[in-house]
């Protein structure tokens, strides 16, 4: 009996080798830079890349994967996702909860979460309307490996003041809102909610400053980030507008999201104090088949719809000139017809061309300043040795045609194969 425990021990005590993946790169992108090196090698081992170069020595025990005619990038990042939420109108996304219980929704973000990571977007930061942490268990089953997906960060419920995005409500229908968001007004109830939400499992802090006419003041911004950076996290706020922009901008917030009607003085207050606008840069087409956008609750017009999309091409083409860090987000919640959402993921590709920003300073956005973004460049967004094996491929440059990500047919997420070729 004990020579069985011994050896059972011994078993144990010994690591279990992993398989080892080389990969032959015939082009190799960084981002970064936006330079290409020819015919690497790169040798993947337990999740994690171990080598990278010209002419490595393959390791015998080694599965070879050839890409010799392939381009090869780090998995791609959405840095606004939810999701566990999607509707065929932006009007049904306030009543989600009246017809989709938590385990409707975390199908739905299981989907979702799939559909891209296929699609070779290997990481996605969940911005929150994910009802009870849906998106927090989402990340720990895929953590476990209970299902393949992309890496999930979440903000957990979002923080904004009394109401949440909601306006107009009946006094009698009572706080629902709190289904999706924590009411906190004042430097005390904010650190209070940042902290909720550390407890209950959020990777970020997601804050909304500006859905009324009352909208978060210096001191209320700078009370979320002081709490949430001791512990780590980044800090997203929503917001439209100059006045409450400078205050997140002046209070230290990592990110602006949306920032529809930013002036180009406070697009250069975010130049200088390295605030990155994720954009979430919609096309019309899209603005006009959810029917809906602008003030919260406020039905649009395609017409009207067609008007904010213009506004949002021309916030985007100002900001890239004027020098940003641009990050990619999208914030898809409306399922067009026909349109997966990796589909209409690729249509924010069109915008970002419209206004003129090239093919490398979009696939940059989409990587290394999105990894820097959401605290997880010394992981993930580059293809160097000690990172995480995130690796996608595409049959031709997406530095000459953004477009050929819509092409992407080899995905790796942490080491594993999840896409080949055709």
């Amino acid at each position: 009996m004990r020579h069985w425990l011994l050896t059972i021990c011994l078993l144990l005590a010994v690591p279990a080798f992993g398989q080892t993946i080389a990969i032959r790169a015939g082009n190799l992108i960084d981002p970064a830079n936006g330079t290409v090196k020819k015919d690497q090698i790169i040798v993947v081992r337990d999740g994690t890349i171990t080598a990278v170069g010209p002419g490595l020595e393959i390791p015998k025990d080694s599965e070879i994967v050839d890409l010799s005619k392939s381009w090869i990038m780090p998995g791609l990042i959405d840095a606004h996702t939810h999701i566990t939420w999607g509707q065929p109108f932006w009007t049904l996304g306030d009543f989600t909860y009246l017809y989709q219980n938590s385990a409707d929704r975390a199908l739905v973000g299981l989907k979702t979460a799939q559909t891209l990571l296929n699609a070779g977007i290997t990481t996605v930061r969940d911005v929150g309307n994910d009802g009870a942490y849906i998106a927090v268990s989402l990340r720990k089953a895929m953590d476990r490996g209970l299902f393949p997906g992309p890496t999930i960060l979440t903000s957990g419920k979002i923080i904004a003041p009394f109401g949440g995005q909601e306006s107009d409500v009946s006094y009698e229908m009572g706080p629902f809102w709190r289904i999706e968001y924590l009411d906190a007004d004042g430097p005390e109830q904010i650190r209070h909610a940042v902290r909720e939400n550390i407890f209950y499992g959020a990777d970020l802090i997601k804050l909304v400053a500006d859905n009324s006419k009352s909208f978060y003041s210096l001191e209320e911004i700078r009370a979320a980030v002081e709490v949430a950076h001791s512990a780590g996290l980044a800090v997203a706020v929503h917001v439209m507008n100059d006045e409450p922009a400078k205050n997140v901008i002046l209070g230290g917030a990592d990110s602006i999201e949306h920032g529809f009607y930013l002036s180009d003085d406070v697009l250069r207050l975010m130049k200088e104090k390295g605030t990155v606008l994720v954009g979430t840069d919609f096309p019309a087409d899209h603005l006009v088949a959810g029917r809906l956008y602008g003030v919260p609750g406020e039905l649009r017009t395609p017409e009207e719809a067609r008007a904010d999309g213009k506004k949002i091409l021309d916030r985007l083409q100002r900001a890239y000139k004027i020098g940003v860090k641009l990050g990619f987000g999208t914030d898809i919640v409306v399922d067009l017809p026909n349109e997966t959402r990796v589909d209409m993921t690729w249509d924010y590709l069109a915008v970002w061309r419209a206004a003129g920003v090239p093919p490398a300073e979009i696939l940059k956005s989409m990587t290394t300043i999105d990894a820097e973004l959401l605290r997880i460049n010394k992981q993930r967004g580059a293809i160097a040795p000690g990172l995480a094996a995130d690796i996608v491929a595409a049959p031709a440059n997406p530095l000459d045609d953004i477009e050929v990500l819509r092409k992407i047919n080899f995905v790796m997420k942490n080491g594993k194969i999840v896409r080949r070729p055709n």
